[in-house]
């Protein structure tokens, strides 16, 4: 795994700092593996390339406002994302009376001190109690609940670095940093760190066309978060394991993708985290096997660290939709993989850089990519 094939230049005019408006105005590339095509044209008009024989499959995860500006105890502030699926009670030797005593991890912009407390608001606090590397773990003694709640109070949508430049308000980023079918966290659920962004050019009108073409939708649900913002390490590389995610998928919803491919459908992942769930489960009967007893007639619920890259006999997916990804990042040899999977005559670095030159705009915020 040579991430130097995985490298190429992007110039800053091509980094969206804000989506497209309308959603589905932004730009769609299309590539044909088969034919070697290129086309270029608009997501609303992404019902021409789907083949009327196949079906979407999307991630309806919900964001978080996890981004957080807190104030430190010994003074000063500092900014934290939570990682709120990376949420456990804590189990420590001298703790075990101490039964509403739970823990997070979050990700800090800058140093904060083992020991200490860090304040939402004066009556609301939370005590470091380690670190290791910029990962700190927070002790708190209130509920899962509470907690989502304060972050909805106080925080805001968890956008990438590379984005701090995003002329975007905090409400307008609620909005747009959110798919338009998420679905709304509880108490009893997990939510996401980052949007599943290849989600993000879906509009209604893009549904109604593409179901008056037959093509219908089916929905999983992929927790993004800390994989998201890590970069690759040499223990990703040498494990060859990611960070894990929690995924939910229906029993009846993947029987059902096994039956419509079964009769010559194609699925149609929307994004990689999509890609990653459905691989995850048909390629590991433990998370069916382990859940029949628990839940015989509701979802599989599971963990993945799968780390896709080439070669990879993909199981699931037949056509990926997905955006245009950081350079050396597993979401990039992710997508690679797929290419080379599906005989392409291209790699993705060559197609990006046609990217570049037609001005589409890249990342979270930016345009869309349809491998055929």
């Amino acid at each position: 795994m040579d991430l130097d094939q995985y490298d190429y230049f992007l110039p800053e005019k091509n980094l969206a700092l804000a989506p497209a408006t309308p959603r589905d105005s932004s730009k769609l590339f299309v590539y044909d593996t088969g034919s070697d095509e290129i086309v270029f044209d608009h997501f609303y008009n992404l019902d021409k390339y789907l083949p009327k024989e196949s079906f979407l499959v999307l991630n309806n995860t919900k964001v978080l406002p996890a981004r957080v500006t807190m104030k430190k105890e010994s003074g000063g502030k500092a900014i934290l994302l939570f990682l709120i699926n990376e949420l456990t009670p804590l189990r420590l030797p001298g703790f075990e009376g101490q039964a509403g005593l739970r823990v997070v991890k979050v990700i800090a912009d800058r140093k904060i001190n083992v020991g200490e407390k860090i304040f939402f608001d004066p009556s609301t606090s939370l005590r470091i109690r380690s670190q290791k590397e910029n990962i700190f773990e927070l002790e708190f003694d209130f509920g899962k609940e509470k907690l989502f709640h304060l972050l909805q109070k106080f925080g805001t949508m968890p956008i990438p670095p590379y984005l701090k430049k995003s002329p975007l308000k905090r409400d307008e980023l609620m909005e747009k940093y959110q798919t338009i079918f998420a679905r709304a966290p509880d108490g009893a659920r997990l939510a996401s760190a980052a949007a599943p962004t290849a989600s993000l050019h879906f509009t209604e009108d893009v549904f109604e066309k593409l179901k008056k073409k037959g093509i219908d939708r089916y929905f999983v649900t992929l927790h993004v978060g800390l994989g998201t913002f890590a970069p690759l390490t040499e223990e990703n590389m040498k494990k060859k394991k990611l960070h894990e995610e929690y995924f939910e998928v229906g029993k009846e919803s993947l029987q059902c993708f096994k039956t419509l491919k079964s009769e010559g459908k194609r699925l149609v992942a929307v994004g990689t985290t999509v890609t990653r769930t459905l691989e995850s489960v048909i390629s590991n009967d433990k998370f069916q096997m382990a859940n029949e007893i628990k839940n015989p007639n509701d979802k599989i619920y599971g963990k993945t660290d799968l780390f896709i890259f080439p070669p990879y006999d993909f199981k699931m997916v037949d056509i990926l939709i997905t955006n245009f990804h950081l350079p050396k990042s597993s979401l990039m040899m992710l997508v690679e993989a797929f290419l080379q999977y599906r005989g392409a005559r291209r790699s993705l670095v060559d197609l990006y850089k046609i990217a570049i030159e037609k001005n589409y705009r890249f990342y979270s915020f930016g345009d869309a990519m349809v491998i055929l």
